[in-house]
């Protein structure tokens, strides 16, 4: 994105750069066929749930001025107009907990005066809306956004983890409140006399971590050795959805032996209740609210256009980091300038806003990308199959390989960075053939393994629509004419939802990946390498790491710290955005700039995993007799194991692993600068040892996936 502060040019340029691709936009989602339904529905549950869980948190805290209805409503709307006429449409927009904050305080100032009150409260609201729709008018016009720029991973890392902590606070929260007794409830009712209340609290654990369990369990389903492919597919794509349905149900096994209310439910009034709808037409009280109070209103006003400001914009920078390679131009100042118009809109008819969310967005783009890497993968292998079925020799396989790739491309019409493509497959299977040589023989799996080589070497790339978007926002809204149903899910299925989304978050996050590294034994530092791992264990001294980690820690308990301070709670995004001018002029100062350059990358480098061997006595050194044991025995039946070659006879092939050359695609590389650190921590006897390391080259860059005339594929 170009950093420009005049005005109206940064909106220029974002219009100018997403009208080009907006067409492309809507083809790519029907093309994808039914197969959108798996990111859709996923995302789907990822808004509704909170929503429902922040709409009924405002129930309890407005008196029943704002329910779910209202927060489904609004997530709904402004959901499907971004899907329709917004820049990103990766960027999913929804009600969130810093929103449900403000109009708490905004409701707890408003019903204690007298010429305000509950009654002029949605009034009243509405200016504050008016308020920050301009702020976000003027930051969006005068290209307030291009400092988004200058937010480095260690800003948006921080925020996310940040805002995984808040989903996990909720979810601990709620499940302690189910012991306990709600507000505005009759204590003296049969649900909640003590004995019951213990029932019902330890039957919602069951719940709740039943779901979180599960969850995370079928999104793995893929790698699931049992089951067919179309099986573990479904259970991975929809297995969250089926999770909830499952446990709800699981929910009513003990209704007939237990007192009304155990489980506790959602509670919001149907659309239909009387009074429901008597928000929808505020727009004729604001002219009622008291001049001084229209003038305030810019109090609070600002400090919402601060906060939507920044969450809007660093969860659509969340949802287009550059590992995930998207070929598609940003959009921060057109979105927020829609954002104004979505917040007045909102306003006027008496619900509380939505805005960018994490972890929403960003799991929408991860969902895209696993579709994209579906269908690249099932076309690519479709098209390997048959150039073997052929006989076809290594060329005549990568042509018709190159066709089917660029098939599944739409060039854009203007000139982007090439992607990749299908990096060093080519390369590197050519040199082991050559060396071979049998460069020009049919190929046979010997050389191309199709399943394994396809699958390692796919580049990520993201399925780049609207459609996706589109229908989670229809399907959002359609709940609140589901709301009768929704109201048999138990909260205590929300509560493992929330700690399910908490988790789900944290995969990729390269914080977190240190501080699970900082509680690494040092004994067994040496395994993180033996896994794909972030370059920077490679490059960056431990201690680097520790200091960075632990500074990085430090800022996020003081902003979570932060979030507990009733007001200053929803200020906390000041502190994030206070990290721009300490990364650029303070953290230099105590760390060197090729480390912060690696720990603060702006993309996500990972390397291959380091095979290399141990000796006995090198294990030794820090290993028990009891994992000794426990290597030497079989799990199931407790027997010593015994390794048995296969017999090889003149008739036998040989295998795969054999025939390839360390120049195979699915070799990694095997040497790093820095495993000597990473190793056990040797007695000074050992310390003369080395590695036995193998160094393996690594094949060079592919043009296969390149468009001829360099065009990007969108």
């Amino acid at each position: 994105m170009e950093e420009t502060f005049v005005p109206f040019r940064g909106i220029k340029n974002d219009l100018k750069g997403r009208l080009k691709c907006y067409k492309q936009d809507w083809t790519g989602g029907f093309r994808a066929g039914f197969r959108i339904l798996a990111p859709t529905t996923y995302i789907f549950f990822a808004s509704a749930i909170p929503v429902i869980s922040f709409g009924e948190q405002l129930e309890r805290n407005t008196n029943g001025a704002l329910t779910a209805v209202q927060t489904l409503a609004s997530t709904a709307l402004c959901g499907i107009i971004h899907s329709i006429v917004g820049g990103q449409p990766l960027l999913i927009l929804g009600v969130a907990e810093p929103t449900v904050l403000m109009y708490t305080f905004m409701f707890n100032f408003a019903k204690d005066r007298k010429d305000l009150g509950e009654k002029l409260f949605l009034a009243w609201t509405g200016w504050v809306c008016a308020w920050t729709a301009l702020l976000l008018f003027l930051l969006s016009i005068l290209g307030a956004c291009s400092i988004i720029n200058r937010f480095t991973r260690i800003a948006g890392e921080l925020f996310g983890l940040l805002i995984a902590m808040l989903f996990m606070q909720q979810a601990i929260r709620g499940v302690v409140e189910e012991f306990g007794i709600p507000e505005r409830e009759n204590p003296n009712q049969m649900s909640l006399q003590p004995s019951w209340r213990f029932g019902n609290g330890m039957f919602a654990l069951v719940l709740s971590f039943g779901l979180l369990y599960t969850g995370l369990r079928s999104r793995k389903a893929r790698s699931w050795r049992y089951g067919s492919g179309s099986l573990r597919g479904f259970i991975a794509d929809y297995g969250v959805p089926l999770m909830v349905l499952v446990w709800t149900a699981v929910s009513y096994i003990p209704v007939n032996n237990v007192p009304r209310g155990i489980p506790r439910r959602l509670f919001s009034p149907n659309p239909w209740s009387p009074g429901a709808y008597s928000n929808w037409t505020i727009v004729k009280e604001m002219l009622d609210v008291p001049p001084l109070y229209i003038v305030g209103a810019f109090i609070p006003a600002t400090m919402i256009a601060v906060l939507y400001y920044f969450d809007h914009s660093v969860a659509s920078q969340l949802a287009q980091q550059k590992e995930f390679n998207l070929k598609k131009p940003p959009s921060y100042h057109y979105d927020l300038l829609l954002l104004g118009f979505l917040t007045i809109l909102c306003g006027l008819i008496g619900i509380p806003p939505s805005n960018g969310v994490i972890p929403q967005s960003p799991m929408h783009t991860k969902s895209l990308a696993t579709l994209k890497h579906q269908l690249l993968r099932n076309k690519l292998v479709s098209t390997a199959r048959k150039s073997l079925q052929r006989n076809s020799n290594l060329s005549q396989l990568y042509r018709n390989m190159q066709e089917a790739y660029n098939e599944m491309q739409t060039p854009l019409v203007y000139q982007m960075p090439p992607a990749l493509g299908l990096k060093e497959m080519k390369e590197s299977t050519i040199e082991l053939a050559s060396s071979s040589g049998y460069i020009d023989a049919p190929v046979d799996e010997t050389v191309f393994d199709v399943d394994k080589d396809i699958d390692d070497l796919l580049p990520v790339e993201v399925k780049e629509q609207r459609l996706s978007n589109l229908l989670q926002a229809l399907m959002v809204g359609g709940c609140v004419a589901a709301m009768p149903l929704l109201k048999k899910i138990p909260t205590s299925v929300l509560w493992g939802y929330f700690a399910f989304m908490a988790i789900e978050n944290l995969p990729g996050n390269q914080f977190w990946e240190r501080i699970l590294l900082l509680f690494t034994a040092p004994s067994r530092r040496y395994k993180v390498l033996e896994e794909n791992h972030a370059t920077f264990i490679e490059t960056v001294p431990f201690k680097s790491i520790a200091a960075f980690t632990l500074f990085q820690t430090v800022y996020l308990l003081l902003c979570f710290g932060i979030t507990w301070i009733p007001i200053a709670g929803v200020l906390f995004p000041l502190l994030i955005m206070l990290l721009v001018p300490v990364r650029q002029y303070l953290l230099p100062k105590f760390f060197k700039a090729v480390h912060l350059q690696d720990l603060d990358a702006a993309e996500y480098e990972e390397a291959p995993a380091i095979s290399y061997n141990m000796t006995f006595e090198e294990r030794a050194i820090d290993i028990d007799g009891g994992e000794i044991l426990d290597e030497m025995i079989t799990r199931s039946r407790g027997e010593i194991r015994h390794s048995q070659s296969p017999k090889i006879t003149s008739s036998t092939p040989t295998s795969l692993e054999d025939k390839r050359s360390p120049h195979s695609p699915s070799m990694q590389r095997a040497y790093s600068p820095r495993v000597r650190e990473l190793r056990v921590e040797r007695s000074p006897s050992l310390s003369g040892k080395g590695l036995e390391v193998k160094k393996i080259p690594s094949p060079g860059p592919s043009n296969l996936g390149q468009s001829s005339n360099g065009s990007s594929p969108c």
